[in-house]
């Protein structure tokens, strides 16, 4: 369910007085605020968002407006697929050349 219309978008108290002070300064703005809506004031501004382990360095431009925060600073990451897609694969490649030898 999505936010009401009327309420507006949700941005943390201290993360808008943080930026209103810090917006002249190239220096980037520490938040552990995720959950904060990107509002057109914060165009320009760097900002070190946390993921649960470190901070991730987000420049926020237009695009952005309206996503979250945590959006842009993954909590997971990814591998890849098991070994056993790998292994597969590579038994049907010297299955082919074993063939195309054959002939």
């Amino acid at each position: 369910m999505s936010r009401g219309v009327w309420k507006g978008p949700f941005v943390e108290a201290s993360l808008l007085k943080k930026v209103e002070k810090f917006k002249n300064n190239k220096k980037p703005i520490k938040t552990w605020s995720r959950k904060s809506t990107i509002i057109p004031d914060f165009i320009g501004v760097s900002f070190l968002v946390y993921n649960g382990k470190k901070f991730i360095l987000i420049t926020i431009s237009e695009d952005m407006v309206g996503h979250k925060l945590g959006e842009f600073s993954p909590t997971r990451q990814f591998f890849g697929h098991t070994p056993a897609d790998k292994k597969a694969k590579m038994v049907e490649e010297q299955e082919k050349k074993v063939t195309n030898e054959k002939k």
